[in-house]
């Protein structure tokens, strides 16, 4: 009786869970992926090749929101264990890996490579929950790193992601909650991070990089864009993006830049290395929102940290700056434009100023500031 017990119990364990392993799968037809995980199914694939070479998704929103004809796609619930594999995904509107609808990924030292116009590299929308490890994800339109509407949770620990695009095609697009750890990101030709709406962006120890080269009317050069674009794909709220250690680079424009939308950058310890603009910080109106509404509220929170560069707040956005034990050398609206700008420090900070600044308050120590030649104004107020 035992016996049979025992392999009832294996059937329907099996009728659940299947494993693969050096497997090829493919798919070229519309709407088709190689991998397709759905229902109650928990699949383990492993040693595969996964290649999506043709075939058109139904929509453009279809693939991106739903990952309709990705390379692998997961959703319904369902879950994917998936290791030690190459994925290719050369069609148009092709994401690599997509986690959709409850589905959850667990991926580890796969190579992902996306070529195909209109397709991201690892991706979360919809409630979607992606694990990763040790990725090399290599995208050429869309984000090597992506998520879209709905959003979901994606973790990601070592590995490379790079971006190759141009226009809209950073290392990293967050509608969701994305945290990279240990890993190298790179947009050879776009920003590398990109917030929409109540969403975040979490590094720890990445290095990354990006290169904002968009020609797009009214656009605003910079590495890290918090904003609301209102098409939907976000819900409003505050985005965040947190750099604890690490290396941030930007090749041109500001190192952030938030519009339309409230936010908060939290950095410790993080190297910023600016473009040769020299600026660190914009908010301000800019081609997205309603004109005179659309400015950026934004409070930057600074530990342990070295800040250069200019920052420059508009007249109808908002800026609150905390330090704590941080080091800021630069100037604050030289040019005496902006609305309100909150500076407070602690006794284990400083500000060094490179140009005449007016901010609407400060608090801490003013002996904590090096005028360095020139003058700060406080509340229209000059204090040096």
């Amino acid at each position: 009786m035992r016996k049979i017990w025992i392999a009832w119990l294996l059937a329907c364990l099996m009728a659940v869970s299947a494993c693969a392993e050096g497997t090829v799968y493919t798919a070229d037809q519309d709407d088709q992926s190689a991998v397709d995980v759905s229902g109650t199914e928990s699949i383990v694939i492993t040693d595969a090749t996964i290649l999506k070479t043709g075939g058109n998704a139904s929509s453009a929103d279809a693939a991106s929101f739903r990952g309709v004809n990705s390379a692998v796609r997961v959703y319904d619930q369902a879950a994917l264990t998936l290791s030690n594999s190459t994925i290719e995904a050369t069609a148009q509107n092709a994401t690599g890996v997509f986690a959709y609808d409850g589905g959850t990924i667990n991926i580890s030292d796969c190579t992902i490579t996306v070529t195909g116009g209109g397709a991201g590299g690892v991706q979360v929308a919809g409630g979607g929950t992606l694990y990763g490890q040790n990725l090399t994800v290599t995208s050429a339109s869309k984000a090597a790193i992506r998520s879209d509407r709905g959003g979901g949770i994606m973790v990601l620990d070592g590995g490379t992601y790079t971006s190759t695009g141009t226009n809209g095609c950073p290392a990293i697009y967050s509608t969701a909650e994305i945290t990279v750890r240990n890993a190298e990101c790179m947009s050879e030709q776009s920003r590398a991070v990109i917030i929409e709406g109540m969403n975040s962006v979490t590094l720890e120890n990445v290095t990354i990089e990006g290169n904002d080269q968009s020609t797009k009317t009214g656009s605003i050069h910079a590495n890290v864009l918090l904003y609301q674009s209102a098409s939907g794909d976000a819900k409003e709220g505050t985005s965040v993006f947190s750099m604890t250690g690490g290396t941030m680079t930007s090749h041109s424009g500001a190192m952030f830049y938030c519009t339309n939308t409230a936010s908060v950058i939290n950095l410790n310890d993080a190297v910023l290395n600016l473009s040769e603009d020299g600026t660190l910080f914009i908010v301000s109106a800019g081609r997205w929102g309603k004109d005179g509404r659309n400015g950026g509220r934004c409070t930057l929170n600074a530990e342990n940290q070295t800040l250069t560069g200019s920052i420059t707040v508009d007249s109808i956005s908002m800026l609150s700056i905390n330090m704590t034990e941080s080091d800021f050398t630069g100037s604050i609206n030289a040019e005496q434009e902006g609305d309100t700008v909150h500076v407070t420090m602690d006794e284990g900070s400083s500000w060094t100023l490179t140009g005449d600044s007016y901010v609407t308050s400060f608090s801490g120590d003013l002996q904590s500031i090096d005028a360095n030649g020139y003058h700060l104004f406080v509340d229209g107020t000059e204090v040096f």
